[in-house]
């Protein structure tokens, strides 16, 4: 299924809670104000509700910033335009 990049951006901006100064697609878990480990499991559970997908332990684990999900939910045919 196809989506706008900006429905990624969204749920990144509303999970995270991230401010207008915060370059979403160079967010990168961790270095990333209010992207900890808790915030990591709500930004999951969004994209998996938001893109109508279920993402395994590995895919979890490697989504560790904004260019990897793109990635991660490209294998589950969520493409961006």
């Amino acid at each position: 299924m196809s989506y706008s990049i900006e429905d990624l951006r969204r749920a990144f901006v509303d999970t995270l809670t991230l401010g207008p100064e915060v370059d979403v697609e160079a967010a990168e878990y961790s270095m990333t104000p209010g992207w900890d480990s808790i915030a990591h499991m709500a930004l999951v559970a969004e994209l998996e509700d938001r893109f109508d997908v279920m993402l395994d332990t590995d895919d979890v684990l490697e989504m560790s910033s904004f260019v990897k999900s793109v990635e991660i939910l490209g294998k589950h045919d969520v493409d961006f335009q």
